[in-house]
């Protein structure tokens, strides 16, 4: 009897073992593939130059040039004396090689407000990068260098992916060059709070500080996304990161290469989710679609007959299942084509069609395009048309122009700050920029003239010389 219980353990041991052996050889084996990779996986650090700041020397000392005891004071409390030195910031991220010629993906958070991008390569070369271009909604930002021949990564289809499916990240987490980590697809198109026009993948794969612009690869070896968030209590790994779909970052980096700026679909709506009782009431079988809680005025949803209350369904064809759903189609649809929205209005199956327009600029975040704008007037300003959603969030009715960006010049002086409406130049309303420009040009170079902004609801005057 103990002979035969004893068989009976050893057996069923064995079976164990050979399940668990079975189970091994069937899990992927990722060398052959990172060998092909790696070389085009990169890793980018960026230098921030920030405000002078004061030495350590105690309240009191001082150490002025060629001063007796300076080079001591300066050994122990460094700097000279008290006088403001400009500091450096600096950060690290991944990135990835999309051409033989130079030109690479990382995140836009990875460089943004950088004064220098430094590319190192696997060979340990170091290539100073040039921003061609950069998109703070999608965070993707597109890099060059100056180098030919150099390795490239392989584009794959993040519409292909399944949930369950294995994949794999190269990047440089905590500047650990080439550190590879794996995982599965966790789920599709998520959406994240202020990320609505993409629809991100989320993983298990290990993602942290550093691997931030960093590819990830599918078992093809095929670059399906572009690491960026990951969700965390405690800043370090939980098991969710979330990857930029490859064909939203294609589509960003080929405006960006194209045109220096990125078109998006803008439907002009409020929306939010169907809830089960919302459902039961439309008439449908369960919760989908996109329920319109608000239509902008003049928008492409107004002049195509969208109402308040219409639950969208489906947009060119592809189904509505939340409202965060939406957005990203809108969003990468063809605004020089009609497009079809299918609504659910008093129980009725309706579809519209519908021109989309642009996302207006006011809707965007301020220099959404480029990391640094470029003035667009002689006052050293960026400014551009307000629409009527922010008119209305403002409370202006009719004039007006937004201040995106001041350099450092006499409108910066006089006070002007990124924010600001400037209503009125000289005493006349300003009715759009190209007014704005005019008057800019007419008024005399040596005298001051008024400028009334609204900064925050509140009506300033201010005065400045050109």
């Amino acid at each position: 009897m103990v002979h035969f219980t004893c068989r009976r353990f050893i057996l069923a041991f064995l079976s164990l073992v050979f399940i668990h052996s079975v189970q091994a050889n069937n899990l992927p084996d990722f060398t052959v593939l990172v060998e092909q990779n790696s070389n085009a996986v990169v890793n980018i650090s960026t230098t921030q130059k920030t405000a002078p700041q004061r030495s350590a020397l105690p309240p009191g000392f001082e150490s002025p040039e060629n001063a007796p005891y300076g080079d001591l004071l300066k050994h122990f409390f460094g700097g000279r004396g008290r006088m403001p030195r400009q500091r450096e910031a600096r950060s690290l991220g991944s990135g990835f090689i999309i051409s033989s010629d130079g030109y690479l993906l990382t995140n836009h958070h990875v460089v943004r407000n950088a004064d220098e991008i430094i590319v190192r390569l696997q060979d340990r070369r170091e290539l100073k990068a040039t921003l061609v271009g950069s998109d703070e909604r999608t965070d993707v930002a597109l890099l060059k260098v100056d180098a030919t021949d150099l390795p490239v990564v392989k584009l794959g289809s993040s519409k292909d992916l399944k949930v369950g499916e294995w994949v794999f990240a190269i990047g440089s987490p905590f500047g650990f060059d080439s550190s590879v980590t794996a995982g599965i697809v966790s789920a599709k198109g998520r959406s994240l709070p202020k990320e609505n026009y993409v629809p991100f993948i989320q993983t298990d794969v290990a993602i942290n500080p550093g691997n931030s612009g960093g590819p990830l690869f599918n078992l093809a070896g095929e670059v399906v996304g572009i690491n960026s968030q990951i969700y965390s209590r405690s800043g370090g790994f939980m098991g969710l990161s979330f990857a930029i779909p490859i064909d939203v970052a294609m589509n960003v980096s080929n405006q960006l290469k194209n045109s220096g700026h990125v078109v998006r679909g803008w439907l002009g709506v409020r929306i939010q989710d169907v809830t089960r009782d919302l459902a039961e009431s439309f008439d449908m079988e369960k919760p989908h679609g996109a329920l319109v809680s608000q239509v902008i005025d003049d928008s492409p949803a107004e002049k195509a007959g969208i109402q308040v209350g219409d639950v969208i369904v489906a947009f060119n064809n592809q189904t509505v299942n939340r409202s965060s759903s939406l957005p990203p189609l809108v969003g990468s649809a063809d605004i020089k084509k009609t497009a079809s929205v299918r609504v659910i209005r008093n129980k009725k199956s309706k579809t519209l069609m519908v021109r989309l327009e642009n996302l207006p600029e006011d809707e965007q975040f301020i220099n959404d395009v480029k990391v640094k704008a470029k003035p667009n007037n002689v006052l050293g300003m960026t400014i551009t048309n307000l629409g009527k959603d922010m008119r209305n969030k403002l409370g202006i009715k009719q004039y007006g122009v937004l201040v995106k960006s001041v350099d450092d010049g006499v409108a910066f002086k006089a006070g002007l700050r990124a924010g600001d409406v400037v209503m009125q130049f000289a005493g006349i309303n300003i009715n759009n920029t190209e007014h704005f420009k005019e008057l800019v040009e007419d008024i005399d170079d040596d005298k001051f003239f008024s400028v009334l902004i609204n900064r925050q609801g509140n009506p300033i005057f201010l005065a400045l010389k050109k």
